[in-house]
């Protein structure tokens, strides 16, 4: 009985220690693939990593960033992605993206795996790098090794001539509008008002004005004094009138003011300073302060007598008109 009870638990402890011994034996498997294993100068291929393992195990890859071996460089590494298995296991994969610009054939370094203190290899593959080939017969027809790839498009990218091609014709335009408004004597700001434009009757009596403070006869200036009181009447008259009085001498002037008949009344007004001016100015004449005088109230009666009658409109009669005109009518 006893010697049954021995065997029993020696069956007990030799199944404990093989289920323990084949627990313990589930080691840290790596494998890799190479595809494609033959490249021309400058193609790339893919290294597949395959790493199976315990789930509760921390493994670490062994993987030179850059460089693979001499000649052949790494260009990218993906991402560790993970499946898991039966038996509380895990594979792990990871691609390399390898190239090489030296026709050779390589024996790749086997990838090694750091599972705790233990290194493990996995097995070497083969990379065959051929040159691209070249017609004997024609040297100089080369070929590129990709074809050139056109870059999607961006709209983005062309923002800048969109702008520079929008503010040049804003810039022609504006020159354009310039141009056109300086060439009809308008002013630059269109959004500026204008300022009123007076009538000529108005402007030649504001000069007459000043040309009165002056005094410049009284000072013995007679040649300035009926300088600018001619030139007051002729830029009247170009204006009332629309006779190029500025070009004219005094007789071409009298001869057509003698014609009009709005002016009929004061023609010898105008010809008494015309005639006394030219004698001032061309002969040397020396007028009396009464001829002077005279001279500047025939141009105050030249412009008030040939001024044009404003026409007021009964609904723009004011009170104080009405009442003027009663008085007047009395």
């Amino acid at each position: 009985m006893k010697r049954f009870k021995y065997n029993v638990l020696f069956l007990i402890g030799a199944c404990c220690l093989l289920m323990s011994g084949t627990i313990q034996g589930q080691k840290t498997l790596i494998d890799i693939e190479l595809e494609p294993a033959a490249i021309l100068i400058g193609e790339q291929s893919i290294i597949s990593i395959n790493v199976t393992t315990d789930c509760d195990k921390d493994v670490r890859l062994l993987i030179s960033r850059d460089t693979l071996m001499r000649g052949v460089e790494v260009l990218t590494i993906s991402d560790p992605d993970s499946v898991f298995i039966d038996n509380n296991r895990v594979i792990i994969k990871q691609d390399l993206l390898i190239t090489s610009f030296d026709s050779s054939l390589y024996l790749l370094p086997p990838v090694q795996v750091l599972d705790g203190d233990e290194i493990i290899s996995s097995n070497q593959v083969a990379l065959k790098v051929s040159t691209v080939p070249v017609n004997i017969e024609d040297p100089d027809d080369f070929y590129d090794i990709k074809t050139v790839w056109k870059p999607p498009f961006i709209f983005a990218d062309y923002y800048p001539v969109i702008l520079g091609v929008l503010l040049f014709i804003l810039l022609v335009v504006l020159i354009y509008f310039l141009v056109q408004r300086m060439r009809n004597k308008q002013p630059v700001n269109p959004f500026k008002k204008p300022e009123p434009v007076l009538p000529p009757h108005v402007i030649a009596i504001k000069e007459l004005d000043e040309i009165k403070q002056q005094k410049l006869w009284q000072q013995g200036r007679n040649k300035e004094f009926y300088t600018q009181l001619t030139d007051t009447l002729r830029k009247y008259i170009h204006s009332r009138f629309g006779i190029n009085a500025m070009e004219m001498t005094s007789g071409e002037i009298m001869e057509l003011i003698r014609k009009n008949t709005e002016a009929e009344s004061v023609y010898d007004s105008l010809k008494q300073i015309l005639v006394l001016s030219d004698f001032v100015k061309f002969a040397q004449f020396h007028p009396l302060p009464d001829e002077n005088n005279l001279s500047l109230m025939n141009a105050y009666l030249f412009v008030n007598q040939t001024k044009p009658v404003e026409i007021i409109k009964p609904e723009e009669i004011t009170e104080e008109d009405k009442t003027n005109i009663t008085n007047e009518s009395l």
